[in-house]
């Protein structure tokens, strides 16, 4: 994929995965902050992805590549999630 289609699709995938893990009490994230979400979490969905089937996952733009990297960026902000709230405990 291009660099223009990166973002995009990033976008696209930090969006959905905002709106899984994020709920109605969580506050929305920026576009920058969404694409960087999505595009760490396709490269997390990719590994994932790997390590349970031992195949390579071929980045195109279609909706298995989309559904891979929304479950990487639903990984990354569930992880996230939990770090914060581990933080907030201890203070």
């Amino acid at each position: 994929m291009g660099f223009i289609a990166w973002i995009v699709f990033g976008a696209i995938v930090g969006w959905v995965a905002n709106v899984v893990v994020g709920g109605k009490n969580r506050r929305r994230q920026g576009c920058l902050v969404s694409i960087l979400v999505g595009v760490v979490g396709a490269a997390l969905g990719g590994l994932l992805y790997r390590a349970f089937t031992g195949e390579r996952k071929t980045w195109d733009f279609d909706l298995p590549s989309m559904g891979v990297a929304a479950l990487g960026a639903i990984v990354l902000l569930a992880i996230l999630q939990l770090i914060q709230g581990m933080s907030r405990n201890r203070q």
